[in-house]
């Protein structure tokens, strides 16, 4: 008999996306996220964080004050598909812990993305989270909100038991 505490497609990819997230060196906010084909094969990830070559110990990771890091991260979902180098994303999906900003959303429709799907959306009351959803939906991008089955799916590095 096959084990029936498996875990599904979705749960599995917006697994993959808050792994991604761990990769952030963002102290206050850090997301992930992961495109997957229509064959469920996980085509790129990406996370927060500062472009290649931009040192994390010498831009600022502050919200507030004069200089602050919102010119400088380039976010999860922009870094996923940047990550692509060049392969279609073309009627791919995007799962994401956080729903996109405005500017992530003209990426994901430009790059052919169909479907976003999304853990929380915790900034839906912002004129940027407003914006995305009317071009998402005026653009035909399918919009779900993800509702996990469990609460936690756990790791273990020790293989050998």
């Amino acid at each position: 008999m096959k084990r029936t505490d498996y875990i599904s497609w979705d749960e599995y990819f917006m697994g993959v996306a808050l792994l991604a997230a761990k990769r952030s060196k963002d102290p206050s906010t850090q997301v992930g996220a992961c495109i997957v084909d229509q064959n469920n094969v996980i085509l790129t990830t990406g996370y927060n964080g500062f472009p290649i070559g931009c040192s994390d110990d010498e831009f600022p990771w502050n919200r507030e004050g004069e200089i602050t890091k919102y010119p400088f991260v380039v976010h999860a979902e922009l870094n996923a598909i940047l990550n692509a180098q060049g392969k279609s994303l073309r009627n791919a999906k995007i799962y994401v812990a956080l729903f996109p900003c405005n500017e992530c959303a003209k990426a994901i429709i430009q790059s052919g993305i169909r479907e976003v799907v999304y853990l929380s959306d915790k900034y839906a009351d912002t004129e940027a989270t407003k914006a995305s959803k009317r071009m998402f939906m005026s653009a035909g991008v399918k919009l779900t909100h993800f509702k996990p089955q469990t609460e936690t799916i756990t790791l273990d590095f020790r293989v050998d038991q």
